[in-house]
């Protein structure tokens, strides 16, 4: 990562921050920590497959700008909507929704997902690898399932339900085929982690109940019942997804973004105050024993209601999995960023719930951030929401929160070494010697460049105003003016960030 410098010039930005205060964050503020991720979906999405390469470049950079200067941190980006890929596969064919046909290459070749996590990377961003477990088709009558498909091969491993076609759970050589594109994503790319979504067994539909699988459950059922047998199933998947993650690259956190009821208190005591469908009954997935195990590492429950709806409260529904989920879990909540902008708050008479659920998801202290769902109504601006997430709740820069639930974890990134200030082509720069990278959890990945006034201290790096990017170069422009005068009395600090996000020692420059 040396020898190149970041697009952002943050001389501007240095001023800004120190002439606005903590207060106009509301009554919580932001942490120097805080997960702030957005979910970019390519399932339903036509525009890749309209755009050339070219163009879907300048999209996808597009977006990843917007979503920075919204101060996001992550992205969650869909790479296997439906056993296909949307990057280079010996294991599964491309997918249509990149190409509008399944199996089709791009032309021009490009991988998506190899680009995509290069531009998050060098905007200091985390990438986290997005698949559906189970999905083959999500409409049998449009999608083309090529004739070699392992489905047409062994068709009793799969099965139809709601004109859909899925992996059928039941089946160990399922498991290990799923398990199987999970290593070969994680060998041949370094993403930051691993995400699966809300589908296990498939959304039931009224009045056509789930008898796909009677065959599996007559062949392997050993007669459980058939309910804890299909729970069964899903948890045997979890557990051998955390073991192949672990196995492969001990660093990459493995996530789940769940529907956003565990069980109703109707039936089940330890349940939420909501009448809605339910993991453990509906999709016979036990998110609660899986982090519990600690077969994962984040949950991101899909918290996509109003805050006061009444069969779903998302205000109520925080704080449940706020209760629920204990670390090293780590909680994040997802958030309809359409639905909370086209709502007001009732409470607190806002036209829009933004405030309130970010301020909620600061006070809840398991909750370490929010993810947007989908981040395209994000970039889009939809009714002033960038906006508001730019210049108000996610001014401030924010590292992702530290992992630390790894055995073999211990120390520290190395610091980086010789600040030093560039100046060249009209501009000035921070420039330093980053240390070597050797594929190990400590890895200096990312680099915080914090920046002081002349009457402030230097030791204070827990303060997120001082924070001026975060950044995967080794560079980053800190005048648009080569005048040694354009940062007089300016102090910089540089710290790395490794696989696991924790922080090295500071490596100082005062001018």
């Amino acid at each position: 990562m040396t020898k190149f410098f970041s697009k952002i010039s943050v001389s501007l930005f240095i001023v800004l921050l120190a002439a606005v205060s903590l207060s106009a964050f509301g009554e919580t503020g932001p942490e120097k920590r805080e997960f702030r991720g957005a979910w970019l979906h390519v399932i339903g999405q036509s525009q890749y497959q309209d755009m050339s390469t070219a163009r879907c470049k300048a999209y996808i950079q597009q977006q990843l700008d917007r979503l920075q200067s919204a101060g996001c941190n992550a992205v969650i980006f869909q790479v296997r909507p439906c056993a296909d890929a949307l990057y280079k596969s010996d294991l599964e064919p491309w997918s249509n929704w990149l190409t509008g046909r399944r199996g089709k290459a791009p032309d021009p070749m490009w991988d998506p997902m190899q680009f995509t996590l290069d531009e998050a990377h060098k905007r200091g961003m985390e990438f986290h690898a997005w698949l559906n477990p189970y999905r083959v088709s999500s409409n049998l009558s449009k999608d083309n399932i090529p004739a070699d498909h392992d489905s047409k091969k062994h068709p009793e491993r799969y099965f139809k339900y709601d004109g859909k076609l899925f992996f059928d759970p039941a089946y160990q050589e399922n498991r290990d085929f799923i398990c199987k594109v999970v290593e070969d994503i994680m060998t041949r790319y370094d993403v930051d982690a691993i995400h699966i979504d809300d589908y296990f067994y498939p959304y039931p539909v009224a009045g056509n109940p789930l008898t796909a699988d009677a065959a599996s459950y007559a062949k392997f059922g050993n007669g459980m019942n058939k309910n804890d047998w299909r729970r069964r199933n899903v948890d045997l998947l979890i557990e051998q997804l955390h073991k192949t993650i672990r196995n492969t690259k001990p660093w990459v956190r493995f996530g789940i973004s769940p529907f956003g009821i565990w069980r109703n208190k109707k039936n089940d005591s330890r349940g939420s105050n909501s009448n809605g469908l339910q993991n453990y009954d509906d999709l016979y997935a036990d998110i609660l024993m899986w982090a519990d195990k600690g077969w994962v590492d984040y949950l991101a429950p899909q918290l996509y209601w109003n805050l006061d709806l009444q069969v779903a409260p998302s205000r109520h529904l925080a704080e449940w999995w706020n209760n629920n989920v204990k670390a090293p879990v780590q909680l994040y909540i997802g958030q309809d960023t359409k639905r909370t902008m086209d709502v007001a708050d009732s409470r607190t008479g806002a036209k829009n719930e933004l405030a309130s659920k970010i301020e909620l998801s600061r006070k809840l202290k398991n909750v370490g951030g929010n993810v947007w769902w989908h981040g395209y109504w994000v970039t889009d601006n939809y009714k002033g929401v960038r906006d508001s997430l730019t210049n108000h709740f996610q001014r401030t820069i924010a590292l992702p929160p530290a992992w630390d639930n790894l055995a073999s974890a211990n120390g520290k990134p190395q610091a980086p070494r010789n600040l030093r200030i560039i100046r060249s082509h009209g501009k000035t720069f921070l420039e330093w010697d980053a240390p070597k990278v050797n594929q190990r959890e400590d890895d200096a990945m990312r680099f915080v460049v914090y920046s002081f006034l002349p009457d402030e201290s230097m030791g204070n790096l827990n303060n997120p105003e001082a924070i001026i990017a975060l950044t995967g170069f080794n560079r980053v422009a800190i005048s648009d003016d080569e005048d040694p005068a354009s940062i007089d009395g300016l102090r910089f600090a540089v710290t790395a960030l490794d696989r696991l996000n924790r922080e090295s020692d500071a490596a100082t420059l005062r001018r």
